[in-house]
């Protein structure tokens, strides 16, 4: 088994911390608001390959900046706007941002956003790329690049139509809106709202109550989930044909018939 903490313990841009069943990563960029750069890529990437090799459910949050108005929830203001400036054709064909956030979308196990403060630009495709999100009622969402000269170009413009639906997507998209957490929530952008002091309750009490289902049954449904439809039942049938030798399939059915005894 590798040990996360040991292989990650330089990491500059993440904070990792392993608990049972999951993993928190924390941007820990906070005098940029944790503007995401090459080195938070890369120290991704790490991430990936470890998680890749032995699945864990992963919660990717945020951390707390001085500002001008005292302390404040941030997770990720956008991508490094000092690095994309000097950045030309060559990098965007490399899909720096992209690549990475599909690397973190394809996890076996589930991922987990929580998000408080601005989730902006490459912060909200980071976010898109989560399987759950969680957030504060002041969260802020919202894909400012059009005003940069350039378009979302890491996932915005196909998973956020998929999240809250074209007109919505359109509105963020091309006319500037920005949602905070009520309006994120009411449009499906997110799961579940939380006070800032209750959210890294709220994601490891999200993490734990997906790590008490059967650890292969949500890797196999997660796989399947965006399979298209015309491969639909025969994967589906493969999948269930593993499961149904699973020991845990025996004893956790098992288990449920005993509970119903009583």
């Amino acid at each position: 088994m590798t040990d996360i903490q040991t292989v990650t313990a330089d990491f500059t841009a993440l904070k990792i911390t392993e608990e049972d069943g999951f993993v928190i990563a924390r941007m820990n960029r906070p005098e940029v608001r944790n503007a995401i750069d090459e080195t938070m890529v890369d120290e991704f990437h790490a991430l990936c390959a470890l998680l890749e090799r032995e699945p864990k459910i992963l919660v990717i949050t945020g951390c707390v900046a001085e500002t001008s108005k005292g302390p404040r929830g941030i997770f990720a203001s956008g991508a490094d706007i000092a690095q994309l400036r000097e950045r030309r054709r060559e990098d965007a064909l490399r899909g720096i941002n992209s690549g990475v956030f599909q690397r973190i979308a394809k996890l076996p196990s589930p991922v987990i956003a929580a998000i408080d403060g601005f989730a902006l630009g490459g912060g909200l495709e980071l976010a898109l790329a989560a399987d759950f999100r969680i957030a504060t009622p002041g969260a802020k969402f919202g894909q400012p690049e059009a005003n940069l000269g350039i378009i979302a170009g890491a996932g915005a413009l196909w998973r956020l139509k998929e999240a809250v639906g074209n007109p919505l997507a359109k509105e963020i998209l091309m006319a500037g809106r920005v949602l905070n957490g009520e309006e994120a929530l009411q449009s499906h952008l997110v799961n579940e709202l939380f006070a800032p002091e209750e959210l890294d309750a709220g994601a490891r009490a999200w993490a734990e109550k997906i790590a008490a289902l059967d650890p292969l049954a949500v890797r196999l449904s997660k796989q399947l989930f965006d399979m298209p439809a015309d491969v639909h039942p025969a994967v589906d049938n493969i999948a269930q044909a593993v499961l149904f030798e699973s020991e845990a399939k025996f004893d956790r059915m098992q288990a449920f018939l005993d509970r119903k005894k009583k």
